[in-house]
């Protein structure tokens, strides 16, 4: 899970948000899943809170028209399906395994008691997804005023890890869904793509890695 320094501060470094519940006395349970493997569509019933332990999970969503578009690519220590909590009775995402994942799934009722009754899970829950509202807000101000050009350039950032670590990670994600993922269409993103090459920005010597130097685009008037 992306660090968050007041829980750090209270709970140490590594928080174990598996260790936290089972201490509350919430069982979970483990499941596997393959890369394109769906975990839950949209439309399914929601009673269950995931938690990814391994891997990346992509969250889509289909209009009635048939219109898909990528809402999030969810790393490492990351809660969904938590809507359920505030009374959906159905996903309106569907949540797919990016790459194979470790997943494990929780009882909704089982989380609420414990909020109820587990101050520092409690707090440890309530900050998590106040992170997480604030960074989709930060998507859509980014959506919003920002180009095609300057999105695509966040968003390689981001999921390239720069937030939480100095060195980059390989980035596997296809142009069509980057495309899908900033509002625009895969020939624009190739486009960004080479030009961003040419610049030195990312490279392709080991897989799509992205430079820091791409950061200037995302600073730029």
């Amino acid at each position: 899970m992306p660090a968050i320094p007041e829980l750090e501060q209270k709970f140490g470094r590594g928080i174990d948000v598996v260790t936290l519940l089972a201490q509350a006395g919430v069982v979970a349970t483990g499941g596997k899943y393959r890369k394109r493997q769906a975990i839950f569509n949209q439309g399914s019933h929601a009673d269950t809170i995931f938690y990814l332990q391994r891997g990346r999970v992509r969250l889509g969503v289909v209009s009635r028209q048939g219109k898909e578009a990528v809402i999030a690519i969810l790393p490492e220590g990351s809660f969904f399906g938590e809507g359920s909590l505030a009374g959906q009775a159905v996903h309106t995402m569907t949540a797919t395994a990016f790459v194979d994942c470790s997943v494990l799934a929780y009882k909704k009722m089982d989380i609420l008691t414990t909020i109820r009754k587990n101050p520092d899970f409690a707090e440890f829950f309530i900050t998590y997804l106040i992170q997480r509202n604030a960074r989709i807000e930060e998507d859509l101000v980014d959506q919003l005023f920002n180009s095609s050009e300057k999105r695509l350039a966040r968003l390689l950032l981001l999921l390239a890890h720069f937030e939480t670590d100095e060195a980059s990670e390989s980035v596997r994600v296809s142009q069509e869904t980057l495309a899908r993922m900033i509002g625009t269409t895969r020939p624009r993103v190739s486009f960004f793509m080479n030009k961003f090459r040419r610049l030195g920005f990312i490279d392709y010597e080991k897989g799509l890695r992205v430079h820091p130097s791409l950061l200037t685009m995302v600073l730029r008037d």
